[in-house]
């Protein structure tokens, strides 16, 4: 077997992989796990949590906060495609906004906003929503002493 062959049947193997991914995944969760948007840690956050998930998948959520509003937020996983997906979306969906409307996002604006997940994958969107609501509420927490 020649290493063109081997090329060969890695390229079809990768070809079948995103056949059965586009199948069971909306194309904006496999921009969001593919191309993750802020993905990382702040050096310096005014806040930071982390929360582990009924599957065993980490959470976190960092952020920096002025006058009231997410300035920056990252995040980072150690889960599947759907968590990165979730974590990704979450942070698009909440750089700008005011504290008050971050802390309202839910798990169901993540799905809708990823156009849905397979039944097994939907706990990624409530882990991604639970460590941000854990990390605002850390930082009003903080804020008040």
């Amino acid at each position: 077997m020649t290493e063109d062959d081997l090329d060969s049947i890695a390229d079809d193997i990768q070809k079948r992989i995103m056949e059965q991914e586009a199948k069971r995944f909306s194309a904006r969760v496999l921009k969001e796990a593919r191309e993750p948007n802020d993905h990382g840690r702040i050096e310096a956050p005014d806040s930071q949590a982390s929360i582990k998930g009924p599957c065993g998948d980490t959470m976190e959520f960092s952020l920096t906060i002025s006058e009231g509003h997410i300035k920056e937020i990252r995040f980072m996983t150690d889960g599947c495609g759907s968590s990165v997906a979730c974590g990704s979306i979450t942070t698009r969906m909440v750089k700008g906004k005011s504290l008050e409307e971050a802390v309202r996002i839910s798990d169901r604006d993540i799905l809708r906003e990823l156009g849905g997940l397979p039944e097994e994958n939907r706990h990624c969107a409530k882990l991604a929503s639970d460590t941000l609501q854990k990390a605002i509420s850390d930082y009003r927490a903080k804020e008040e002493r």
